[in-house]
């Protein structure tokens, strides 16, 4: 049997005036995906767990069949497992998000997509002036970059993640709880060596939003999670931009597969990861991809380009993917699971169960609708607890 998971990040959504009472969903042209839908099984599943916030790591370990009451440590430190950022038992690590704060309120969650090179100096400068022996920056990929706070036992302040707020004062916001202050001041601290530094300058010149603030989020120790075949028997492989995908990976034993292009934003390369997945389904039992660019369009509140992101998918990941599969037979299954809603009106995510949908053998069709959250809702197949959504994907 071969297996593929295909997770486009946020492309569940709500009912929009601009589609006429549709979800970007029920509007794309998306015949891959419906024909998944339309001949298996099509339901809904609870990815975040009541009193969890609705982020993609919560609901990426549900997906791909953790509890999050279980594993779930923070987002950060499974991001610095994807990198290979060495963490000890007692420290503790902090996504840094580069931010633009403009007269208190946050204007821009990723400081204008700004470039990874740009983001490196900027991060390389905050090293030099705020790093030591206990505190280390770490650059990543673009805005997304990372903190840790050496033998750090006593920090655990209460975060907010930077996306969910935008154009909210941040005084509302700021750090609070065992901890807080601390970490507001190096947050405070930030700001002044980030507005004098030339990267900034340049970018205000050109009209870009600049890097005001660091924003420091999603913190946490360092997860043990037992390994992916150790649980089902199966290797695995992921296809992903994003560390917080690539960190989930490594942390279960899975082999990252690079793919040139992908950036984790609209302007992917699509075809790539399709290739890449093509490739790996002859040498792996489950390959798993994941497209960020469904979510980046919700954050944006851009319901054009989120139609235009799961359209790509559909395309150029999905169809090859299927037709690879159907080479081997029937000894296959396919799932396209989002992790959570990314509505474009509110441009944050939410704890509402995705729509999901499976086709492969032993899969029974049940509905025969296409792949909308509408139709999931009324399939009458709800998964309670999202982690158990893989088990039911893989059973016999």
């Amino acid at each position: 049997m071969k297996y593929v998971v295909i997770l486009p990040d946020g492309a569940a959504d709500e009912p929009l005036a601009e589609l006429d009472g549709k979800t970007p969903l029920g509007v794309a042209d998306i015949p891959n995906m419906d024909w998944v839908a339309r001949h298996g099984r099509l339901g809904t599943v609870q990815t975040v767990p009541q009193g969890f916030e609705p982020g993609s790591d919560v609901a990426t370990l549900s997906v791909l069949g953790y509890s999050p009451a279980k594993y779930y440590t923070g987002r950060s430190p499974i991001e610095a497992a994807a990198r290979k950022i060495k963490v000890g038992p007692d420290d503790v690590v902090f996504r840094c998000n580069l931010v633009t704060i403009v007269d208190g309120r946050m204007e821009d969650y990723s400081a204008g997509k700004i470039s990874t090179e740009e983001a490196r100096k900027l991060i390389d400068e905050l090293n030099a002036q705020l790093g030591g022996d206990d505190i280390e920056f770490f650059a990543g990929v673009s805005y997304r970059n990372l903190l840790v706070v050496r033998s750090a036992k006593e920090l655990d302040p209460h975060l907010t993640p930077p996306h969910q707020i935008p154009g909210k004062p941040v005084r509302s916001y700021l750090p609070s709880g065992r901890g807080g202050k601390t970490v507001q001041g190096l947050m405070e601290r930030s700001q002044q060596i980030l507005g004098e530094h030339e990267v900034n300058q340049v970018r205000r010149d050109l009209g870009e939003n600049p890097a005001t603030s660091i924003w420091l989020w999603g913190h946490g120790h360092m997860p043990t999670l037992p390994r992916f075949s150790e649980r089902f028997g199966l290797s695995g492989a992921v296809v992903a931009a994003v560390d917080l995908v690539r960190g989930v990976g490594r942390l279960i034993g899975w082999q990252l597969i690079d793919v040139e292009g992908a950036t984790g934003y609209l302007d992917t390369n699509y075809a790539g990861k399709g290739a890449a997945a093509v490739e790996a389904v002859d040498r792996y039992d489950l390959v798993t991809v994941h497209v960020e660019a469904p979510d980046e369009a919700g954050h944006d509140g851009n319901a054009a380009e989120k139609i235009k992101a799961l359209e790509r998918i559909d395309a150029h990941v999905v169809g090859p993917v299927l037709e690879k599969l159907r080479s081997f037979g029937e000894e296959w299954r396919i799932l396209i699971a989002p992790d959570h809603p990314t509505p474009v009106s509110s441009k944050v995510h939410t704890s509402d169960p995705p729509p999901f949908c499976m086709a492969g053998k032993g899969v029974k069709t049940v509905t025969g609708q296409p792949f909308t959250e509408a139709d999931a809702a009324e399939s009458g197949m709800h998964i309670e607890r999202g982690h158990e959504l893989m088990e039911f994907f893989l059973k016999p």
